[in-house]
């Protein structure tokens, strides 16, 4: 069992920024591929981004890509997720999710995801 938990969340002007934190507790953190998904109001749970497990290779949905930058520090059981320039549209829930699978091995989808952490809420006001 992995448990993960999100932190970070809040409220921010547009074009500001934010970084989330997800703390993983319970097996071995470096063994798990790492990523992020988000649900806005109304809308399907999206993906954000993805991490490998030793942070060697990052993936990005295309309306993220140059804003947000997702890392991970295995020596804290940590992963962040850095956004940048944000924008009212990146309004969400944002979730933390684990795998054993490698991102570049298989999209990093909802229905592959192991774990999952109870969200934070990002809000982005105009």
């Amino acid at each position: 069992q992995v448990q993960l938990v999100e932190s970070g969340g809040g409220l921010v002007q547009a074009g500001g920024s934010l970084r989330l934190s997800c703390a993983a507790f319970g097996r071995t953190f470096s063994s798990y591929a790492m990523g992020w998904f988000r649900q806005a109001p109304g809308k399907e749970r999206e993906f954000v981004a993805a991490i490998s497990w030793s942070g060697g290779n990052t993936y990005y949905a295309d309306s993220v890509k140059g804003r947000f930058t997702i890392s991970r520090d295995n020596a804290k059981n940590t992963v962040y997720l850095q956004m940048n320039s944000l924008k009212p549209e990146d309004t969400a829930v944002y979730s933390c999710a684990a795998r054993i699978y490698e991102p570049g091995h298989l999209p990093f989808t909802e229905d592959t995801v192991d774990y999952w952490g109870q969200g934070t809420q990002v809000t982005v006001s105009s």
